[in-house]
């Protein structure tokens, strides 16, 4: 996979659907995550949503627009590992039309 690529998997069963990210959240692949997130909203009903942050290595703007939309309709948990992942995670929950700086 080369660096400015993003993997998309996403994993569904009874109750939970799940996306996992690995690579960069950026450019067209923002555009690729939006349109998997339209699919699945739609089949969402009632089941709980995990996003996988832990190999996220870059979100631009775009990318934490899609995850934004993704948790404020779903609430969706977030698992994350990395420094990185976590403060995205953090920045995504705790987004009030302005971005949060630092950890909580």
């Amino acid at each position: 996979m080369g660096q400015h690529t993003l993997l998309i998997s996403i994993h569904e069963n009874d109750s939970t659907i799940g996306f996992t990210l690995v690579g960069r959240l950026a450019g067209p692949w923002v555009t690729e995550l939006e349109q998997a997130w339209k699919d699945v909203a739609k089949r969402l009903n009632g089941k709980k949503l995990s996003l996988d942050l832990r190999d996220v290595t870059y979100s631009d703007a775009g990318g934490k627009r899609v995850l934004r939309e993704m948790f404020a309709r779903s609430r969706a948990e977030f698992i994350t590992h990395s420094d990185l992942s976590h403060h995205l995670a953090e920045e995504i929950r705790n987004f009030n039309g302005s971005y949060a700086i630092g950890r909580s």
